[in-house]
């Protein structure tokens, strides 16, 4: 797929995508257990329909009323028993698609819950190719249009098709000549219809695709503002997302010319359709073979058809366009789940021992080249190197993220990736900590959900957040995240710290943990940081040098190698890349002020 605009190819690695046959079989999967919820919905929608259907015969019977000048009283019945039939009906209908709401109101749920459920287990480098937009166009865009075609689409869908055929069959009852000439227009209706799918869902499949690009080229633009900027980009961002959108906009159209062609082939049909069934009336009629009543029954059928066969063609649109989104969450929800050991290892320590270790994000591009590191129960070592050097990937593989490709990780002879979900063995703090929206307790709580108020008051203070905390309006009760209020970077980090107390694992990653802290607050987080990780291994990613001054061990990376290691006096000594670097660091400062005050950078994420 390319752009129509800007004629670049739009080739993003997308998460994958249900075919039709499994996406049937998922939904018959959550339906299954509720088939008695299905099954009385269904009975109550069926007797509202055939309630409805005699609506036709009663006017009809007025007619011959009157033709035949009947009585007044006959016609007075006749009309309350309209009513009647319209109270009754009302009622079963209002019942019935509440019930089928309910339906798929619950469907839709556990839908929902399989998707969060998948998408949290899935390998985190398969949702860095795909891109967030991709994976957040699946969970905002295509559930919204899901639960909008449940709540609306769906009830009336299955209210048409039903009224369709009982109406078909109480014209069969009238006559079955009528309904003969009724069929006259099904052919061009069932060609219409099978014109429009066939066209309509990859056209559908192809829009929530673009969506996506379209998506991942907005955050990727509006996230990254700053350094679009900062390097004049401007251009060429609002180029791509022009291009982008002009391809949306172009699919878009050619749904709209789908629709304009789809009805006016239907319309057609209902020309057939109802000049066949009053030819047919006015024979019948003429040879005696049935009353005028009947025939202004059986056009009164065919015309009431025109709104049902209407809107059912009308909501396949928004059927179609909802299986597109529904196949996409179905493919994510048919994603295997990683392997869980039968039986999770417990690992000896908190020792990590690397051997040999390379990776690749991308087959024949190395970052990694056989690394050999260890990590001693209870030592703090601190990873520095200019940026690129593979500090992070390094961090990752260390945390069981993502398995390395050539080479082993072992924590405490175990691999991280057998140390099973439930394992508190391994902490990872990184620059990027989401606040989630709720009260601060609550948003402690997610490391240790059984903490009480006190514990929850002893974690901040040992980070120095606790005056901060509780200054906050209603102090942990304070709604925090979204909506709520807003927390500074080093609050946030402070946060994240007291997280990792709380849940109190024996191995401490922390990748860049204090880069948000700003300059002001750096000397206070890194202090936070010593006491947080005092008596545990810590494997960190330093973003300033007066964290690896401070650490037990520094080893020094440059282009995915280990170059140097040792103590930071030694490493001084020794006039290689460390002191290097450590002397580019010291000449940024002021003269005369302490060098492990500074918060200056080493370099951007490995």
């Amino acid at each position: 797929m390319t752009d129509s605009r800007a004629g670049t190819p739009t080739e993003t690695p997308l998460l994958p995508v249900a075919t039709p046959a499994r996406t049937r079989a998922a939904v018959a999967e959550l339906v299954c257990p509720h088939r008695p919820l299905a099954l009385a919905a269904f009975a109550v929608m069926v007797g509202a329909t055939a309630v409805g259907l005699l609506v036709q015969p009663l006017l009809g019977r007025i007619v011959d009323l009157a033709a035949d000048r009947g009585s007044a009283d006959a016609i007075t019945t006749t009309a309350a028993l309209l009513v009647a039939v319209a109270v009754a009906q009302g009622l079963s209908t209002g019942l019935g698609l509440s019930l089928m709401s309910r339906l798929g109101e619950t469907t839709l749920a556990r839908l929902r819950e399989r998707f969060v459920e998948r998408a949290l287990e899935l390998p985190l480098e398969r949702v860095e190719k795909a891109g967030a937009g991709d994976l957040t166009a699946r969970v905002t865009a295509d559930v919204s249009l899901i639960a909008e075609a449940v709540r609306s689409a769906l009830p009336e869908l299955a209210r048409s098709l039903l009224t369709i055929v009982l109406t078909l069959g109480a014209l069969a009852l009238l006559d079955w000549r009528f309904l003969l000439a009724a069929l006259l227009a099904v052919p061009v209706q069932a060609a219409t219809a099978r014109w429009y799918v066939t066209r309509a869902i990859p056209l559908y499949a192809e829009q929530r695709s673009a969506g996506s690009v379209q998506q991942q080229q907005l955050l990727d633009t509006v996230g990254g503002s700053s350094t679009v900027r900062a390097f004049r980009l401007e251009r060429e961002h609002i180029e791509r997302v022009t291009g982008r959108s002009w391809s949306l906009v172009g699919l878009t159209m050619r749904g709209v010319r789908l629709v304009l062609g789809f009805y006016s082939r239907l319309h057609i049909a209902e020309y057939i359709g109802l000049a066949a069934v009053l030819g047919t009336g006015y024979l019948l009629v003429h040879d005696g073979s049935a009353s005028i009543g009947t025939a202004t029954a059986a056009a009164l059928y065919f015309h009431s058809l025109f709104g049902p066969v209407n809107a059912a063609l009308v909501l396949l649109d928004d059927a179609q366009s909802a299986t597109a989104g529904l196949a996409r969450l179905v493919g994510v929800t048919d994603e295997p789940p990683p392997p869980r050991p039968a039986r999770p290892a417990v690992p000896e320590s908190a020792e990590v021992t690397v051997r040999g270790v390379g990776h690749a994000y991308r087959t024949g591009h190395p970052v990694l080249h056989d690394i050999d590191l260890t990590v001693r129960h209870g030592e703090r070592v601190a990873l520095v190197g200019a940026s690129g050097a593979g500090k992070t990937t390094l961090a990752r593989l260390v945390a069981g993220i993502q398995p390395p490709t050539t080479g082993t990780v072992l924590i405490g002879g175990v691999p991280p990736t057998e140390l099973g979900w439930s394992s508190r063995t391994v902490a990872l703090i990184t620059q990027e900590t989401h606040v989630f929206a709720g009260p601060l307790a609550d948003d402690l709580r997610l490391a240790t959900p059984d903490a009480t108020d006190d514990e929850l008051r002893a974690a901040l203070d040992r980070v120095d957040a606790l005056a901060w905390a509780e200054a906050l309006p209603d102090g942990l009760a304070t709604v925090v995240g979204d909506g709520g209020h807003r927390l500074s970077g080093a609050q946030t980090q402070a946060l994240a710290l007291a997280r990792l107390i709380l849940a109190d694992p024996p191995l401490v990653i922390l990748d860049e943990a204090t880069a948000e802290a700003g300059s002001a607050g750096a000397r206070a987080l890194e202090k936070a940081v010593a006491r947080a990780v005092d008596g545990r291994t810590a494997l960190i990613v330093a973003h300033r040098l007066s964290q690896a001054a401070a650490a037990d061990r520094i080893v020094v990376m440059d282009a995915g190698r280990v170059v140097e290691t040792g103590t930071h006096d030694e490493l001084r000594v020794a006039r290689g890349p460390y002191a290097a670097l450590w002397k580019a660091w010291s000449d940024t400062r002021a003269p005369g002020a302490d060098t492990l005050d500074d918060s200056s950078d080493t370099g951007g994420p490995g």
